[in-house]
């Protein structure tokens, strides 16, 4: 994929650059399109219970949705100017074309967050993007990011400490990974995000 003229990897049909967008709103309807599974067949479970992606049926997700989304990119995305809503959707479409979590392009993520962090910074796509960096590199780096963040606006934000738990528990940290787990719980106010914390803490 190429982003205002520089590369991003190799997600472009046929090896073509995807470039970046003169439309926004054609941009935010490619985004949404992206959402493979809109009706959150894949997302939930028999219970109604979140499911991780990284756990989720892709053969679930809506085929049909996802080449919709990436017709209406190829089409929409054309022009000297880079938006946001253009690297979000390529974030969202490298994720809907992977077969796996483990077969993701999570080098081409970690760039385009990079991109998106330019454009339009925040602690929230920060968080993303030390996400992004676990699966590229491993739960050690990821929390390394995730010690880089020291942003007032996260202090509540239950992801971060959600996120810190899952990458200790992959390192087998389990009892620094708990505590985590119950710092996320007690900002979490979902009840279906709780149930799914809850989860994760009893699977210790």
């Amino acid at each position: 994929m190429r982003v205002a003229g520089r590369a991003f990897g190799s997600v472009a049909e046929g090896g073509a650059a995807i470039v970046v967008p003169g439309h926004l709103e054609d941009v935010r309807v490619g985004f949404h399109a992206f959402d493979a599974d809109p009706a959150g067949t894949a997302r939930t479970d028999a219970d109604g219970q979140l499911v991780s992606l990284e756990d989720q049926d892709r053969g679930l997700w809506d085929a049909d949705r996802i080449a919709e989304g990436r017709n209406l990119l190829l089409a929409a995305l054309r022009g000297p100017a880079t938006g946001p809503y253009a690297i979000q959707a390529a974030i969202a479409a490298v994720h809907a074309e992977a077969a796996s979590t483990a077969t993701t392009d999570w080098p081409q993520i970690v760039a385009l967050y990079d991109v998106l962090a330019h454009l339009s910074p925040s602690p929230v796509v920060q968080l993303n993007r030390a996400v992004a960096v676990a699966m590229r590199d491993g739960p050690q780096a990821g929390l390394a990011a995730l010690d880089t963040l020291h942003d007032e606006a996260l202090r509540d934000y239950h992801p971060l400490p959600a996120a810190r738990a899952d990458l200790l528990r992959k390192l087998g940290r389990t009892t620094e990974a708990a505590a985590a787990y119950r710092a996320a719980l007690e900002l979490a106010s979902n009840e279906r995000e709780r149930a799914f914390l809850r989860k994760k803490l009893t699977e210790l």
